[in-house]
């Protein structure tokens, strides 16, 4: 079974940054991908990001790319989303997701943390 906590959400301005942190727990930790989902009030849940947990390769949605980097740590089974000059079409709860297989979905997701920008 897997875990994800995601944290570092908080309110910032826009143009602010932040760095959201999500720590996966579990026997022998080792999914195929990490990615980034965002679900602002009343909107579908958005794909934000991802990154192979082998290799590291990084993939953004167009909203997002330039500004959100999306990184690692195997050792300490992390997966962070740097949020850099965000804007208030940002403001949603972001949730990170293991996907464990190359044919599987997204199985496992954390609760969310709450990341709101204000103009």
């Amino acid at each position: 079974q897997v875990q994800l906590v995601e944290s570092g959400g908080g309110l910032v301005q826009a143009g602010g940054s932040l760095r959201l942190s999500c720590a996966a727990s579990g026997r022998a930790f080792n999914p195929y991908i990490m990615g980034w989902f965002r679900q602002a009030p009343g909107k579908e849940r958005e794909f934000v990001g991802r990154i192979y947990w082998s290799g590291g390769s990084t993939y953004y949605a167009d909203s997002v790319k330039g500004r959100f980097t999306i990184s690692k740590d195997n050792a300490k089974n992390m997966v962070f989303l740097q949020m850099n000059n965000l804007n208030v079409e940002d403001t949603a709860v972001y949730y990170c997701a293991a996907r464990l297989a190359v044919l599987s979905a997204y199985d496992y997701w954390g609760q969310g943390t709450q990341v709101t920008v204000s103009s």
